[in-house]
């Protein structure tokens, strides 16, 4: 039976997982400097897969449940692998700290799609006014360079924008076709393991080498923080936390990733030089998030989620 309240622990265990994701940006542009981020993402989601699959072995769980789910399955996979295809290409034209800010709008992607996709997940003036403000928030990041006859960033924050579409769609098309067939776990598995050849066919399409450089200790640091820490662990602990707490207590705690990351990403590990446009555009996205999501009385009222 899930608890209707959070502890220190777990309360403390969220913020652990909000600095780990915080600094993957960073991590992911340094093992970039030495093996090709395509490659890269799609070692990721092969490493990842293998340490999944021994798990669910041993806690004998189902891979694939039926032939639906398995093609479901198969969507999903596309889906993260293009995902991750923008955002570890997109890391190599714009910085991490605004690689985070466009990519954490994918709630209001979610929103959207959900309203006219999701019958019981209807548009209201809290999910309308988040979007709003979200969408200021990214307009924000380009006020200084409205009329510039170039803007450098501008590759990578679209591909960021892409990938938190397809973050925001896959959200949806979970909810909508496995959320009853298939556990999050399960769910993860898929991802990962049908991302990995779309990620090394456009690898070997795309990426000529794929080694650009000898492999250090910080990029193999990168390789194994990627695999093991992010897509295995680090996963495994969020859907320990979701089984044992209401998912509408522990979300809240998300909008912590983009403005850790903004600080160790950007600031901390990168160097980057923080504007105050970006900044703004980081408060108004978060304050979208907390719209998007925010329940009113009477809906809080109601049995939370489990």
């Amino acid at each position: 039976m899930p608890s209707d309240r959070l502890r220190w622990q777990p309360i403390a265990v969220l913020l652990a997982l909000a600095l780990v994701w915080g600094a993957n940006m960073a991590i992911i542009k340094i093992g970039s400097r030495e093996l090709a981020p395509l490659f890269m993402a799609g070692l990721r989601s092969l490493v990842a897969s293998f340490c999944l699959y021994a798990w669910m072995k041993f806690k004998r769980i189902d891979l694939f449940p039926s032939k639906i789910v398995l093609l479901h399955g198969i969507v999903i996979g596309l889906f993260f692998g293009a995902e991750f295809g923008l955002i570890y290409v997109g890391l190599k034209y714009t910085l991490t700290s605004r690689m985070y800010v466009i990519l954490y709008t994918a709630p209001l992607f979610v929103a959207l799609e959900a309203h006219f996709l999701l019958g019981n997940d209807r548009f209201n003036p809290w999910k309308a006014a988040g979007l709003l403000l979200a969408f200021g928030g990214v307009v924000t990041l380009y006020v200084k360079d409205l009329g510039a006859s170039h803007l450098t960033t501008l590759p990578g924050d679209l591909m960021a924008l892409g990938a938190a579409f397809l973050w925001g769609s896959t959200t949806v098309y979970i909810k909508k076709f496995l959320v009853d067939r298939a556990s999050p776990l399960q769910t993860l598995f898929y991802q990962v393991f049908f991302s990995a050849p779309l990620l090394f066919a456009l690898s070997i399409a795309l990426e000529d080498p794929v080694v650009v450089s000898a492999l250090s200790w910080a990029g193999a640091f990168s390789v194994f923080y990627q695999c093991i820490i992010i897509a295995f662990l680090s996963y495994l602990v969020w859907f320990e936390l979701i089984s044992r707490y209401p998912v509408s207590l522990l979300h809240s705690f998300t909008f912590f990733t983009p403005v850790f990351g903004v600080l160790i990403s950007g600031i901390i590990i990168m160097g980057e030089l923080i504007s105050s446009n970006l900044v703004a555009a980081l408060i108004m996205v978060c304050l979208g998030m907390v719209l998007v999501n925010y329940r009113p009385p009477e809906e809080a009222a109601a049995p939370a989620d489990s």
